[in-house]
């Protein structure tokens, strides 16, 4: 069975809300896209730009324990890498605006 191939964003995000079910999955992400925001300022802020090489480390750690551990599937990031990191920052401002509930 082969896998369903999105042609634009707004077909995918509903895919990626549903790979989001679970809330502490969704607080991880948060938390994540969170600190990476702080670090890009503070690295900017303090000149210190070989910190922004934490970023992948940061967002891709606490997103994969969220679905390795608290939603059980595989990151949608190995599929469709570019929407899946739009999905992740149009979730993450959802979720500040209160559009989503963690």
């Amino acid at each position: 069975m082969s896998e369903k191939q999105y042609q634009s964003f707004k077909d995918f995000y509903p895919f990626y809300l549903s790979q989001h079910a679970n809330k502490i999955c969704r607080l991880l992400h948060v938390i994540g896209s969170s600190i990476i925001v702080i670090l890009i300022m503070y690295a900017i802020a303090t000149q210190s730009l070989l910190l922004l090489f934490l970023i992948p480390f940061i967002g891709y750690g606490f997103a994969w324990v969220g679905h390795f551990v608290f939603e059980n599937n595989i990151p949608a990031t190995f599929t469709y890498p570019i929407y899946s990191l739009m999905g992740d920052w149009v979730m993450w401002w959802q979720v500040l605006t209160g559009k989503i509930k963690l």
